[in-house]
């Protein structure tokens, strides 16, 4: 029911612990086929969250290494060794990445763990996904068909699709390896070349991956991946006048910042999928009831918290919201955080410090603005040392309420209740995002009627996040305006052509 299912590994807590010890990491950038350091000689700390330690000290690329391979990229593309290959043969060699990587699975989870603190098991699932969705792009290619306008015989319409050129992937901390492929999948399949920019969060697997696309025909200077910090080579990157596209994933405000410098420049697309305050509505005819609160409890509280689609506005109906909200309690006790390497964790460590404490800050506002925090008994009362935090919900939750309104992106549910489906849908729209909504309830004519009505890319009804590939996934309103998975995708990654030939 989440964004990804977790997966229960056969490896042993302590299996997971010794794998974590052997581990090498690729820290160099990745320009044109080789690995390099910085000009400026820079680094940047990558440390694991669950311990405090310094997992390894990461290239910091600025200026100097995005203009060369926004060069290198652009150089690529006009060559035509990848972007006007036929698609049958790009397929081939993305199927040949996706082997890779199924190949080097579980490493590449346990470089998501450890950078960024998710449990293993669901690093597993996110690579998984990551895998379906390289496959079933890939396969997509060479299935697809222009179209032929309608003329007469005088003339012949053509319409056709052509790869944009340099694309720009700059993509989140949270599901680092899942959200990178979500990115660059579409983009490389219609030939494009792809400057990839990690989070300064969560870059391991990224270069892990450049190591993998090495071994592959994907010519030099198609993909390269340059970590670093988004105020110096993301803002070099959005202003490049080379760019013709950024595809991000990420805050609001970053996404309104890359949307400028487009407009500062040369007016290159951006496809954006930004925040999320998402409403999980749940009214009084729900079937089974115990089943749905924990369903909603997983919706908040899956990858701690931190996942733009979380369930973080949980709208139930009055008639039922007491008991609803203690079943939901009783299944939070199973939902505790542990040591992400233990296959038993439901939640793992909080990214880093700063989010760490901007969870905290909520957490203390929604008390001081009157919210009622419920007690949640944990099965153990001892947190682990490291950046933990329990799953945390608030009751009597008000509109007015910045733990209702602000997205917070970690364990923090706030409840609100309603009287009657209009009040819902009143409930649900309040707010300056758009990105996922869900609601439950068995009278078929209702949830067709309220999902209609919900200002949202995305409605979930009777589940929350069970699409598949095979389905758009993207916002409206402040959440943005771009769209992951599915065959849609593969149109946003080209531009249309029109070609008129005059038959005399």
């Amino acid at each position: 029911m989440s964004v990804v299912p977790s997966i229960t590994p056969s490896i042993t807590h302590a299996q997971w612990q010794q794998r974590a010890s052997q581990l090498s990491f690729e820290t160099r950038a990745y320009l044109n086929g080789e690995f390099v350091p910085a000009a400026s000689g820079e680094t940047f700390a990558s440390i694991n969250p669950a311990t405090g330690n310094t997992l390894a000290n990461i290239v910091c690329c600025g200026a100097v290494e995005a203009e060369t391979a926004v060069a290198h990229a652009r150089a690529a593309f006009e060559s035509g060794d990848w972007s006007r290959l036929a698609p049958a043969a790009r397929k081939r060699t993305l199927l040949a990445l996706a082997d890779l990587i199924a190949e080097h699975q579980q490493e590449l989870a346990l470089l998501d763990t450890l950078d960024m603190g998710k449990p293993i098991g669901s690093a597993l699932g996110d690579v998984a996904s990551a895998i379906e969705c390289l496959r079933y792009t890939a396969e997509s290619l060479d299935k697809l068909y222009g179209q032929v306008a309608p003329t007469g015989d005088d003339a012949l319409g053509l319409i056709v699709r052509e790869p944009l050129g340099v694309v720009v992937s700059i993509v989140p901390w949270n599901f680092p390896l899942m959200m990178t492929i979500w990115k660059i999948a579409p983009a490389l399949a219609t030939g494009n070349s792809v400057i990839l920019k990690p989070s300064e969060k969560s870059s391991l697997s990224a270069l892990r991956l450049a190591q993998l696309v090495a071994e592959t025909a994907i010519p030099k200077g198609v993909f390269q991946v340059l970590p670093g910090f988004g105020a110096d080579v993301g803002k070099a990157l959005a202003l490049s006048m080379q760019v013709d596209a950024i595809a991000f994933t990420g805050s609001t405000q970053v996404g309104k910042l890359l949307t400028q410098y487009a407009g500062q420049s040369n007016l290159k697309r951006t496809f954006l999928e930004c925040g999320g305050k998402n409403p999980n509505i749940v009214f009084e005819d729900c079937a089974d009831l115990p089943s749905v609160a924990h369903q909603a409890a997983a919706a908040i509280f899956h990858n701690q918290g931190e996942v733009c689609i979380a369930g973080s506005r949980l709208l139930v109906h009055n008639r039922i919201r007491e008991p609803f909200v203690r079943a939901l309690c009783e299944a939070a006790k199973s939902m505790q955080p542990g040591d992400p390497l233990d296959p038993q964790s439901f939640m793992g460590a909080i990214v880093d410090q700063e989010q760490y404490d901007k969870i905290a800050g909520y957490i203390e506002l929604g008390a001081q603005q009157g919210a009622h925090r419920e007690t949640i008994e944990a099965q153990s009362s001892d947190l682990p040392d490291g950046l933990f935090i329990p799953p945390t919900v608030f009751n009597d939750v008000t509109s007015d309420m910045a733990i209702a309104t602000e997205e917070i992106f970690g364990p923090v549910l706030a409840v609100m209740g309603f009287d009657d489906e209009e009040e819902a849908i009143a409930l649900a729209n309040d707010s300056d995002y758009g990105l996922a909504a869900g609601l439950w309830s068995q009278d078929v004519n209702r949830v067709i009627r309220v999902a209609r009505r919900l200002q949202s890319g995305q409605v979930y009804i009777n589940n929350w996040a069970g699409p598949d590939m095979t389905m758009p996934f993207g916002g409206v309103k402040q959440s943005g305006n771009g769209r992951d998975k599915s065959l849609q995708t593969l149109g946003e990654y080209t531009e249309t052509k029109s070609i008129w030939l005059a038959i005399h």
